[in-house]
Order: structure tokens, then C-alpha cells, then sequence
């Protein structure tokens, strides 16, 4: 019993002592004191873009990547790694040169991650940089991309919902809907309806595309899965991320051509937009539960097999 309790003891993370958290709170003082503009930057455009307030999320499910590499984690026996501080000084170099020379608004953010996964190369070596990798990289998700590159990657996506979308509008008797590029022309009962549907700036579904991604690559990690599995569910993000646009373009369409224009548009697009990810997720663990059954497992089978022949047994 002490030792069954001496064992939990060891896997709550209060066994790390307060010595360790006053380190990572000095650490963690020092990342912002070098960084607090861009960390600013990025949270005010969580607050003030619908695109991006699941970067809110994204430090939540990091935490939660950690809680299950705990055992693992507190087992490590941490070994400094002096190529992590030249990795962390080679971050602060480029900060430097980005920030006053080149000015790359979206590299000075980005920089904050190599440099925290530097901090923990440097303190705890490799050995703990193989259970926290992922939480480290995994905050990419939250660093907004640049307008002009995250317009020019949603645009083909957009083109393509369009289109499946004017097909299915089409459908409707005595609706015509053709794609132009991001466009949807309408005519509903020979009446051409103004303005066209424009894709591009109402669909808030590919405006989530970041949101999309960083759900897959949750939803693959969440659980411990064969890496088949998890291959299948990340592979598997931007056809879903197609389908809920898809969706979420048709949807607006039926709004702002039977319904009224204005629930298309506004924070009415926006919500509807936003239910596009429990959508998502949905779709993702209903995949993960059809992969998950797609197999049997031979030796819980041949258990429950054993177990059956014994209550025979016990009954004969």
C-alpha cells in the first residue's frame, strides 16, 4: 500500500518540488521580457480577429500534450545540453536582425517557439525534448500568419468550395448558381440577385483553415493511436477542412437567397463559421472511431476467449 502510494506520489507533479516552478516562472518571465511585444501582438489578434481566436485554445491543448507525457516526464533525469544555448543564442541573434534590419513582422513572432525548444534542449537535453516537442511546435498554430500568404493558400480552397457549392444550390428548383473564381452568381426565378455571393470574403470556413489544421493535429495526439492511425487523421485534415467549407458556403448560400441576406453576413456569418469546428471535430472522431474498430485485437480476443472457456469450465 506505502508503495502503490509512493507511486502516485511520484507521478503528481507537485513531486517536482518549488525550486522547479520558480525556474520555469523565471524562464518563463525571460521569454516575455524579451518577447512581450510580439506576444502582444499576437493575443490582441486573437482578441480582435474571429480567423484566429483559437489561438486561445492553443497553449491549452499544449498543456494537456504534457499531462500525458507526465510519467514519462518526471522519470527524465534532466542533463544540460550546451547545443541548445547556442541554438537560444543564435534565436536571439535573428530576433535581433529581423526586429532592426530586415523587419519581418511574421518571423519576429515565429521565433518565439525554436527559442523555448532551445531553453529546453539546454536544460534537459534530448531526452526531454522527446516528450515535449510536440507542445512546443505545436503552438505554430497560434502565431498568425501574414494576410497576403494565408489569402494566397486559402484562395484555390475557396475556388474549389465555390464551385461544389454553386452545384448544389443549383439543385434547387428554379435556382441557377454559377462559379466565377470565388464568385457565386445567382438567378432565382429569373431574378439575378446583387451582389454575386462572394466566397472569399464571407467564408469564415477557410478563414479557419489554421483552426482546422491545429484540430487534426490534436485529435491525432489526444489518445494514444498506432501511427497508421495518426497519419490517417492528419492526412485526413484538409479534405475535412474542404467538406465544412463546403458546407459552410451552402449554408450561407440557402441564407442569402430563400432567408434574408443579412443572416449571411456579420456575426451571424461568423457563428455560423465557428460551428463549423465542432463539425470538424465530429468528423475527425468519427474517423478515429472507425479506425479504431477497423481491427481486432488479437489478444484481447484471445483473453476474452480464455475467459469463456473457464466459466464453461466452472460451470460444467
Amino acid at each position: 500500500m506505502d508503495g502503490k502510494q509512493l507511486s502516485e506520489q511520484e507521478l503528481n507533479w507537485s513531486s517536482l518540488g518549488v525550486h522547479t516552478y520558480i525556474k520555469i516562472a523565471v524562464l518563463a518571465a525571460a521569454i516575455y521580457g524579451v518577447f512581450h511585444v510580439e506576444i502582444y501582438s499576437i493575443v490582441s489578434k486573437w482578441v480582435t480577429d474571429s480567423s484566429w481566436s483559437h489561438g486561445f485554445i492553443i497553449p491549452l491543448f499544449s498543456l494537456y500534450f504534457i499531462n500525458q507525457q507526465k510519467k514519462e516526464l518526471l522519470a527524465v533525469k534532466a542533463k544540460t545540453n550546451w547545443l541548445g544555448l547556442a541554438f537560444l543564442l543564435c534565436c536571439l541573434v535573428f530576433y535581433v536582425l529581423v526586429t532592426y534590419r530586415y523587419k519581418f513582422g511574421y518571423f519576429k513572432s515565429i521565433t518565439v517557439i525554436p527559442t523555448i525548444g532551445s531553453i529546453v534542449l539546454f536544460i534537459g537535453g534530448w531526452r526531454l525534448v522527446k516528450y515535449l516537442w510536440l507542445p512546443v511546435v505545436y503552438l505554430i498554430f497560434a502565431i498568425p500568419l501574414p494576410n497576403e500568404v494565408y489569402e494566397r493558400m486559402t484562395i484555390p480552397l475557396r475556388q474549389l468550395a465555390a464551385m461544389i457549392s454553386s452545384q448544389i444550390l443549383s439543385l434547387v428548383s428554379g435556382l441557377e448558381a454559377t462559379s466565377v473564381g470565388v464568385m457565386i452568381d445567382v438567378v432565382y426565378k429569373g431574378v439575378r440577385l446583387e451582389p454575386a455571393l462572394d466566397v472569399a470574403e464571407a467564408c469564415s470556413g477557410m478563414r479557419l483553415l489554421m483552426a482546422f489544421f491545429a484540430l487534426g493535429v490534436a485529435m491525432a495526439y489526444l489518445h494514444y493511436r498506432p501511427i497508421w492511425q495518426r497519419l490517417v487523421l492528419l492526412a485526413s485534415t484538409l479534405p475535412i477542412a474542404i467538406l465544412c467549407n463546403i458546407v459552410r458556403v451552402t449554408i450561407t448560400g440557402f441564407i442569402y437567397i430563400l432567408w434574408d441576406p443579412k443572416y449571411a453576413q456579420g456575426v451571424y456569418h461568423d457563428t455560423l463559421g465557428l460551428l463549423m469546428l465542432p463539425l470538424a471535430f465530429g468528423l475527425y472522431g468519427l474517423l478515429a472511431w472507425f479506425m479504431a474498430n477497423l481491427t481486432v485485437d488479437e489478444s484481447q480476443s484471445q483473453k476474452q476467449e480464455e475467459l469463456i472457456i473457464r466459466r464453461k469450465d466452472s460451470q460444467g
